[in-house]
């Protein structure tokens, strides 16, 4: 079921760094990651991989690139920001990921996609410490070809930022992340039927506290 897709990651950080790691491991025809951020110490404490002395002070994308370079072919990874104006650089992408924690970036990035047809996943963390302990949870939402506009309309993808997310201030959560990622990939293959799906979703969130999986059914 593979191998006509081009992924596009839209987003290199903890939890897009980890979508790629399993993507560029599946045998879809191209990959398509995009970020202009620099790669600092936390994106180290967040990502697979081994840091390496020179690594630091790059952006993302460099980095990355260097890791993975040689592990497959099809794979392009640009140190570039993806909006509303960048329909040129999507054009042929049969599915995306977004990886953003901007809240008005993820709005223009979605309108972009939408009109372009592009299915589409986006992920992301809510995490605080009111009670002590870091607690919150990880989101998944898929957002197809047909539904994309009612899904849009719930507005169940926040487009502002939390200045209290504790997702910006700690770093000790690679495995959330990880998590996030996993979530998102075996949903994009029960898309192609590679993993059975009893009970398609649109909407996935994983709480800490209880690890329960509530979800929005198709």
């Amino acid at each position: 079921p593979f191998k006509d897709e081009v992924v596009a990651i839209i987003g290199l950080g903890g939890t897009g760094g980890y979508v790629l790691d399993y993507m560029v491991k599946t045998p879809v025809r191209g990959i398509r990651a995009f970020d202009a951020d620099g790669f600092h110490v936390h994106n180290a404490f967040r990502s697979p991989g081994r840091l390496t002395k020179g690594e630091l002070g790059k952006s993302k994308a460099q980095v990355l690139a260097g890791r993975y370079r040689n592990f497959r072919k099809g794979l392009s990874i640009q140190t570039k920001f993806i909006d509303e104006s960048s329909g040129k650089d999507l054009r042929g992408v049969t599915f995306a990921f977004v990886c953003v924690d901007k809240g008005s970036s993820r709005a223009a990035i979605h309108a972009l996609l939408i009109s372009m047809g592009i299915p589409f996943i986006d992920v992301g963390m809510g995490l605080n410490r009111k009670r002590g302990p870091i607690s919150g949870g990880m989101r998944t939402t898929h957002f197809s070809a047909a539904n994309a506009e009612k899904v849009s309309a719930e507005k169940l993808v926040p487009t502002h930022d939390n200045p209290d997310d504790m997702y910006k201030t700690n770093i000790q959560i690679a495995e959330l992340n990880a998590l996030n990622a996993s979530l998102a990939v075996i949903a994009y293959k029960k898309t192609l039927g590679f993993y059975v799906d009893d009970e398609p979703f649109y909407n996935l969130l994983m709480s800490l506290g209880d690890m329960r999986t509530p979800r929005q059914t198709e």
